[in-house]
Order: C-alpha cells, then structure tokens, then sequence
C-alpha cells in the first residue's frame, strides 16, 4: 500500500455561529484519487480553503507526509506541496504559457530572465500531460480545457504532492472531458495524491479510487469507488434515497403549444421538426455539439442565421428578436446561469423583475412596490434562500441563483419555458428542488422542453425525448420507450439513425 501523503483528524472550523466543519477526519495516499462529495454547503469548499491556506482551521490536525503543518496563508501551502486548479482559471492572458506557469519564480540567470531554460522546462511539464499546444503559446488563444492544463502543469512544476481539482469539468465539452479523464489518471500514475471535487457522478465512477462524503460540515462516509453505488452516494449526501430525488410527473399533455417545422442554420443544424403540448416535458438529449443549444437560441430569436417555421399558440411566429418569443409567451433559461442568465452584480430583486420592467414602469418610473412585491411572490413560492431581497445574486448557492433565473422569467407568466441545462453545476439537493419545481410547472399547464446532458433528468422527467447528433433530430422516444442504452445508442450513432437521417435529408434534396 503506497504511503500516506496528507491526513487531517477532527479538523474544525466555524464562522461565528456557523459550523462549516464538524470534526473532519480524512487520508489520501500517493497515486489516489479521492472523490471529495457533497451538497452545497456540505463543507466542501472550506475544506479546500483550509488546505490551501486560504482561511485556518480552528482546531484539529493536518499532517503532510507525517509531518505537521499549520498554513497561515497560501503561499505556505503552497510551499509545503498543496495545489489547487479551481473551475475559473485566473490566468495573465497576454503572457505566455511557460510565463503562467512560472509566475512570481521566473528561472533566473545573473539579473535577467532565463528564457530557454523557463520555456524548455515548461515545455517538458506540458508534453508529460499531454498537452497539444507549446510552452510560448499565449494564454488568451487557449481554449478553456487547456487552460486547465496550464494549471495542472504549474502545480506538477512545483512538484506538487497534492493537487485539488475543484469542479475543473464544469465548462469542458464531452470530448475535453475524456482528456481530462486521462490527465487526471497520469498525475495518480506519476504518484500524485488527487482530490478531485464534482457534482458528477460519472466522473466520480470514471477516475477516482475512493470517496469521501460530507453532509453539513461533517464526513457521513467514505470507502472504496468499486464497492460504491450511485444510490449509495446520493443517499450519504442528501440523506434521502436517489428514487426520491426525481418527483413523478403524470403525462396529462394538453393543446398543442408550439410547432417547429423545418428548423435549420447553415452549420449547427439541419431539419429539425417538433411539437409542444401543455402540461408537457420534452427532454432533448444530444452531446456536445449536437446543436440542441444553438436551435433552442434560434426559436427566442437569438440566433438569426437559423430560419423555420414557428406556430405559438396557433399564431405564426416570426422571432427576429427575444423580445418576440418572449411576447409569444415563451420563457428561456440559458445554460451559462452567471453569464446569461442573472447578473450578479444585481440583487435578488433586481434579478427577478428584470425581464419585466415594462410591468412596473409608470412613465420613466419603476414602482418599487410592484417591484418588491412580485420578488416576494416569487421568493415564497420557489423557496429562495436568501437574507434579503436586496441580496447581490452573486452572494447565494448556485441553486437558489438558478432559482432566481427561473422566478425572472415565470414572473412573466409564460405558456412555454425552456430550460437548458437547469442543474448544471448544482448539487443533489438543489436538483431536486429544481425538479419539483419542473412538476408544479407541468401541473400548472406550462409546456416545458428540458434540454439536459444528464441521461437521468431526461429519462426520469420527460415525457418525450428527441435525441440530437451533429446538428440532426435522429430518433424520438416516448413513454416506456424512454430507455437510456437507447438514447445513448442513438446519441452516439451506435444505432446507425444518424446515418439514416443524413441519407434521407440527402435524398430529399
């Protein structure tokens, strides 16, 4: 069995009344992966502020390689081996890779910088991982999932012991991901202990060995990945069994709402047709880059290079702008919650009233009692956590942020809402907050279309799913047909339907 590298026992830390860790014990070991889980607010993130001395622990103690330590900022931590590549890279953009990567200890010669050495250093870090652009590459023409690269290549640099991946794969495409996966499984193989902090389970099940659950501040499990269930996990985390996180939602679909004929854009998607009824889910389920986003754009008018056909409520729709869709009756949540979908630099109230202000304009005046009125209404009825409505966005958990966006728009009274990615980056908690939520919009009579990346939320909660792959509508699945080894097979053209559909769109024109 490989040596010990870090070790905490009974590990405390409180902010004032607060107790965000309870006692904390945990062990990683040279070339492990240890899979750190948890709800919003489990604990998670002060444990990773605590080791890369961000904040101090209150009592407890932290051992690094059997030695003590005790970090009171986080160049210590740092220094002692502890490095952390956190999902919003903070990076110098117009400098260079190998710059980035030795920033604040430049190799020297005499009074001036030495140049080959930092690059050709740097370059060996970056080929070890794998890495497919070069140690001179400026940080700015990387995309993300390489940024993250340059991040892991700094720590192994320092020759890091411990690296601390917190959500890293929260903006990565499916294919960075897959590296990701391998990069991850390198650093275990060169001897580094990993602490690797998702939301996902796939990825939990992918690269770690064992796990460590936290629930309010304090370790309710921990064990081997091979001998762990999803159902497990879930019930560790959330106290409460996987079947009770996904609320039943009866198939009552009503008129038909929204018809899509012929949904197309030069280069992201070709063909599409669907229908709408209320009280509906329709999940659509693709990878990335299948070009479910990018058609849900088109139809709020966000995308003017698609053209189709659009009926609303048996009234044509012409939608240049979002202004029309959103005249129509149709609601939209965007995938990227704090780039698009809130501002957070705006209070609570703010947020919800922001796509209604003409609602509570009287001249060039807003009322701030209409104002105010409409964020308790919908406060109460989401159940938003929050101090007060005056709040800034950007101090709640992203689950009641992503409650926030949704109370926006169904403050407008929409028909129809789509939502894109709605749980992303939240944990099992908030989800199923966001799913009941789903089914007291269905049980109202809204139409949802629920377009998710994760095959559980599509195959527990949709009524219908139309699966998308490079930019077609290859197959739909309705009722008990909802089967994931099929979505999965028609996603990925195991199934040959992409094949077929690109035949048939060939032969049509």
């Amino acid at each position: 069995m490989s040596e010990v590298l870090l070790s905490l026992c009974g590990v405390h830390k409180s902010y004032g009344a607060t107790r965000a860790l309870r006692g904390v014990d945990l062990e990683l070991r040279a070339g492990e992966v240890l899979a750190l889980v948890g709800e919003n607010g489990a604990g998670k993130s002060t444990l990773v502020k605590m080791l890369t001395g961000v904040v101090p622990m209150d009592e407890g103690a932290i051992q690094l390689k059997g030695q003590p330590q005790r970090f009171t900022n986080a160049q210590d931590s740092q220094a002692a081996g502890i490095l952390a590549v956190h999902q919003e890279t903070v990076m110098f953009e117009e400098l260079s890779v190998a710059e980035n990567i030795f920033v604040g200890r430049h190799l020297m010669r005499g009074p001036f910088v030495h140049w080959a050495a930092m690059n050709a250093q740097a370059q060996t870090v970056l080929d070890d991982i794998g890495a497919r652009f070069t140690a001179t590459t400026l940080v700015k023409d990387l995309s993300l999932a390489e940024r993250h690269l340059v991040e892991i290549a700094r720590a192994l640099s320092q020759k890091a012991l411990v690296v601390i991946l917190d959500e890293p794969t929260a903006a990565l495409s499916q294919a960075e991901i897959r590296d990701f996966y391998g990069i991850v499984r390198k650093l275990r193989d060169q001897g580094v202990g990993v602490i690797f902090i998702t939301h996902k389970f796939d990825e939990i099940f992918a690269v770690a060995d064992r796990y460590l659950v936290l629930r309010d501040g304090a370790a309710v499990g921990t064990g081997a990945i091979a001998d762990a269930t999803e159902q497990e996990l879930v019930r560790l985390m959330a106290g409460r069994e996987i079947d009770q996180i996904y609320p039943h939602i009866h198939a009552t679909p009503g008129d038909e709402v929204l018809t899509v004929k012929n949904l197309s854009h030069p280069t992201e998607f070709q063909g599409l047709h669907f229908s709408l009824r209320r009280g509906e889910i329709l999940g659509f389920y693709g990878l990335v880059g299948s070009g479910r986003s990018e058609a849900m754009l088109a139809i709020m008018g966000l995308n003017p290079q698609a053209s189709g056909d659009f009926t609303v409520l048996g009234q044509k729709l012409d939608a240049k702008r979002p202004g029309d869709a959103i005249a129509a009756g149709i609601a939209y949540v965007p995938e990227e919650r704090q780039r698009q979908g809130g501002i957070l630099s705006f209070s609570v109230q703010d947020n919800i009233s922001l796509a209604g202000l003409s609602r509570f304009a009287t001249g060039p005046w807003l009322s701030a009692i209409k104002e105010s009125a409409l964020c308790q209404r919908m406060t109460e009825r989401l159940h938003i956590k929050t101090a007060s409505p005056h709040t800034l966005l950007s101090g709640l958990s992203g689950g009641n942020q992503q409650k926030v966006v949704i109370a926006k728009w169904l403050g407008l009274d929409p028909k129809i809402v789509i939502l894109d990615e709605p749980t992303k980056g939240i944990d099992v908690g908030a989800k199923q907050a966001v799913y009941q939520l789903i089914a007291e919009m269905v049980k109202e009579g809204l139409a949802v279309i629920l377009v998710s990346s994760e095959l559980p939320e599509v195959t527990h909660l949709a009524h219908r799913v139309i699966v998308m792959r490079r930019g077609l509508q290859v197959a739909e699945f309705a009722g008990e047909a909802i089967q994931a080894e099929a979505i999965v097979a028609a996603a990925s053209g195991l199934d040959g339907s992409s094949e077929h559909a690109l035949a048939a769109m060939g032969a049509h024109a």
